[in-house]
């Protein structure tokens, strides 16, 4: 894969590589027929996973640890040949692996009697329809076509029907149906008793089989039960388990924006050009940041950001027009040419003094050209902009499902990550100047409800009513800062992460950003050196390795016509040089392919096949020991830790991607390991309450955090009441000089702390303040992290809390947990050895804990 999966990216795809092995061999055991569901919110980079799963298919994975399936044929369907288009030109984005014969569109004439194995072809409802040449031949009066009697094509041997079926019928290949946004292309306006295209995929019909596996992508699990069990009427084919991706954690990839900043009206008017001016000063003022952004960042290709206009579904042309003119006010270099629109009318559209053009929706993130983008409703199944960063709504409050879905799709981070410590560069701007605020409150709580086309709702994304940029506080000192700088933070570990991996990793990278030019030569000689004196301590053991290489047992099996009795015989015969191969793969999973191959370079030298084939022999045989294993994952974990320390200043002055390939880096282990904070640059929060008859009120105030407005104040809308409690309490405490809210999600400039949930999967909690006090003449940071006792993971995040102060204590004043008992609130402090002892080995449940006599009274 050219793209680094994200961890829940590298989960799913894991278990769809599973999944689909089961139903390969239901299929080819059994005969049975199987159906997979993959459901992801937007933004979750379905494509990329399915890519992933495909070059796994098509060609094996070391990664996922599978075998490449010989025979794997894959039929891509969907209801929207441009969706088609566009996926197929995703999918080779992706992929180091696929080339432009490996997708293949199925178009006229298609005269193959079978689909060949390593390929994936695409199909959309259009192609399977009556009047297809793809499956009937030519008919002079259409009206006469009967679609019982099965016609050649013209200029085909093979209807596309028969096709399908010589493919499924061959026992050496192994046909995958993928039904993209599978949720549609089930229904049509035609009798319900007359099989529609995709039933007949799934289901069979005419004497055609069914498609054997079914994979299913769509946004929820719902609508895929609901369309499988419309197309399945025989109730024969196996569902397996469902693979979901939690939108939490595509929240926390930052792959999607974390905020939506909405623009509302105090009254809501028929036409108010007040906003419309808003929204192209908004566009102006982050195509300004961005471009910023990007000089600094050293980018050769910029962000130019995007204003959707979104209309209703019967729009005014005057009016459109009046609004494009209002925007050309504040930006005089817009024309004609940075104006398209993508409505069903394929043709140009006048409003007022503008003609615009229609442009294909997929082009539009390409198409830096264009600036304005007018579109009615959720543009195109499968439609996305990156760059889309503001929305201009002329739609009424009663639309507010056509808003989110548009806006669903307008939630994709430029970069496919989180731009470190500037929240203004990971929200995207919503103007609404038909609601006010007795309807602001209704779009707030259907934006933070769990919506299918709004991922990382559900309370992980911010919405902002009043949404003001923070900066750093002036008022606060720079030796908080200071300590700031050396504060711990953890990794989540990587699936599959081996030691020597992560050090050619790290030496690819120190070498490529000119820090340690020759990293990768250093790397290979210490690895060499290695293996050459753990060779030498365990030469005996290495010499059984090598003669076990060289040897391939095998067993003869012999009997008679005249009797039921079997004789068995063992025997071996010498390796050739395919078996070789074979045992030399362990060693690549071993060592890395790097490092397998330079070792087998370095002993081989300059010599004859002989030579070669004797160090391919050798390196297969040290991967055997597992003495040997050990050390050289240990000897490369020490030295990676030397380079990191070494190199810490040098990387921290590198652009912002650069430094985040490094913390991927620093991941690569399979236990967490210590991270580095970054200092935030930048934080939108809102200046504005929803109080709980969706009345708006202004947010109370306070001072002394780290991020603030001119006048040194920091909104207090996102914190509970007794979060709200603890701040007060703690800035009261004599010393006070500070205090961070702690963004809960994965970044650069929040404090993480890596636990295993329930499942033993790692995930990261994210202590809710960070505070500062002066103690003895020094400032001192506390983590301070107020906590539900009613929730599933409490006692998890209890024991990681206190797993985290064992091990960085020593960092911090206080690490404590704060939770209501009653009418009281009670703490527990994990600096203290015999509350941190309690915590992490008595079986309790969290409000226990609480009550438990090492927890003393909170001071609120």
């Amino acid at each position: 894969m050219k793209f680094t999966l994200k961890d829940y990216q590298e989960d799913a795809v894991d278990d769809v590589l599973n999944t689909l092995e089961r139903a390969r061999a239901a299929w080819v055991r059994d005969g049975d027929e199987t159906s997979i569901a993959l459901t992801a919110p937007t933004g979750a980079g379905k494509t990329v996973m399915a890519a992933a799963v495909i070059e796994a298919l098509f060609f094996g994975s070391e990664k996922f640890d599978v075998e490449p399936d010989e025979g794997a044929v894959v039929l891509w369907f969907s209801d929207d040949p441009n969706l088609n288009e566009q996926t197929r030109m995703r999918l080779m984005d992706a992929s180091e692996k696929f080339t432009s014969s490996d997708l293949i569109v199925i178009e006229p004439p298609f005269a193959q009697p079978k689909l060949d194995p390593g390929r994936v072809y695409f199909l959309n409802t259009q192609k399977l329809s009556k009047n297809s040449k793809l499956t009937r031949g030519h008919v002079a009066d259409e009206s006469q076509l009967d679609l019982t009697e099965v016609r050649t094509p013209d200029l085909q041997g093979y209807t596309i029907w028969e096709t399908i079926a010589n493919t499924i019928a061959d026992e050496d290949r192994t046909l995958y149906l993928v039904l993209d946004e599978a949720h549609r292309g089930f229904n049509t306006n035609t009798s319900r008793d007359k099989t529609t295209l995709v039933r007949r995929l799934v289901q069979g019909h005419a004497g055609y089989p069914p498609i054997p596996i079914v994979w299913g992508i769509s946004a929820t699990i719902e609508h895929f039960r609901t369309a499988m069990t419309e197309a399945d009427a025989s109730k024969d084919r196996r569902a397996f388990p469902p693979v979901m991706v939690d939108p939490t954690r595509v929240q926390e990839s930052g792959l999607v924006k974390d905020i939506v900043s909405l623009d509302i009206p105090n009254e809501a008017g028929n036409f108010d050009t007040t906003l419309v001016k808003l929204a192209a000063q908004k566009l102006v003022a982050s195509s300004g940041r961005w471009a910023e952004y990007s000089r600094d960042q050293g980018f050769t290709e910029k962000v130019v950001p995007l204003l959707v206009l979104q209309t209703p579904n019967t729009p005014d042309p005057d009016e459109i027009g009046r609004a494009l003119d209002v925007i050309a006010e504040v930006m005089p270099e817009l024309h004609s040419g940075n104006v398209s629109h993508v409505f069903g009318e394929h043709s140009r559209q006048h409003f007022g003094r503008w003609a615009v053009e229609w442009i294909e929706p997929q082009r539009v993130q390409e198409a830096s050209a264009v600036r304005v983008l007018i579109a009615k409703d959720a543009i195109s199944t499968g439609w996305d902009c990156p760059r889309a960063e503001v929305m201009l709504s002329f739609r009424p409050a009663k639309d507010n499902t056509h808003i989110t879905q548009l806006l669903g799709r307008m939630v994709r981070s430029p970069l496919a990550r989180r731009v470190p410590g500037d929240e203004a560069l990971n929200a995207v701007e919503c103007i609404l100047p038909f609601f006010d605020r007795t309807t602001a409150g209704k779009v707030v709580r259907y934006l933070t409800g769990q919506l299918d086309e709004m991922p990382g709702t559900g309370g992980t994304k911010k919405i902002l009513l009043d949404g003001r940029e923070l900066r750093s506080n002036p008022a606060i000192p720079e030796a908080v800062w200071e300590l700031w700088d050396t504060l711990p933070t953890q990794t989540l570990p990587k699936r599959g992460a081996r030691p020597v991996k992560r050090l050619v990793a790290l030496a690819q990278s120190l070498a490529m950003d000119g820090v340690h030019p020759r990293a990768l030569a250093v790397a290979e000689r210490e690895m060499h050196l290695v293996l050459d004196t753990y060779a030498t301590r365990y030469g005996s053991l290495l010499d059984e390795q090598i003669d076990e290489v060289l040897r391939v047992q095998l067993q003869q099996i012999l009997g008679t016509s005249t009797s039921t009795k079997l004789t068995y015989r063992d025997f071996s015969m010498r390796a050739d040089d395919r078996a070789i191969r074979s045992a030399f793969e362990d060693a690549k999973k071993a060592f890395g392919a790097d490092i397998a191959h330079s070792y087998v370079n370095y002993l081989a030298g300059e010599g004859e096949d002989d030579e070669l084939r004797d160090a391919y022999v050798r390196t297969a045989a040290l991967a055997m020991i597992k003495e040997i294993r050990e050390k050289v994952d240990q000897e490369s974990t020490e030295l990676v830790d030397r380079w990191f320390a070494r190199h810490r200043v040098a990387i921290k002055a590198l652009p912002d991607v650069r430094q985040q390939d490094y913390e991927d880096i620093r991941a690569m282990t399979t236990d967490p390991q210590r991270g580095e904070l970054g200092r935030p640059r930048s934080r939108l929060e809102d200046f504005m309450v929803l109080e709980a008859d969706d009345q708006l009120a202004d947010a109370p105030l306070i001072g002394l955090h780290l991020m603030s407005d001119a006048d040194g104040m920091f909104p207090m809308s996102s914190l509970n009441a007794w979060e709200k409690k603890v701040v007060l309490a703690e800035l009261a405490v004599p010393g006070a000089v500070g205090w961070y809210r702690n963004p809960p999600r994965s970044a650069f400039d929040s404090l993480g702390i890596a636990y295993r949930d329930a499942q033993g999967n790692w995930r990261t909690m994210y202590p809710d303040f960070v505070f500062f006090h002066k103690v003895g003449g020094e400032v001192k940071a506390s983590i301070v992290d107020p906590h539900g006792t009613h929730l599933d993971d409490a006692v998890l995040k209890l024991k990681a809390l206190a797993e985290f102060a064992q091990e960085y204590g020593d960092a911090f004043h206080r690490v404590e947990a704060v939770a209501a008992v009653g009418n009281a609130m009670k703490v527990l402090d994990m600096t203290i050895p015999a509350v941190r002892d309690g915590v992490l080995h008595d079986d309790k449940s969290a409000i226990d804990f609480y009550k438990a006599d090492f927890a003393i009274e909170y001071g609120v």
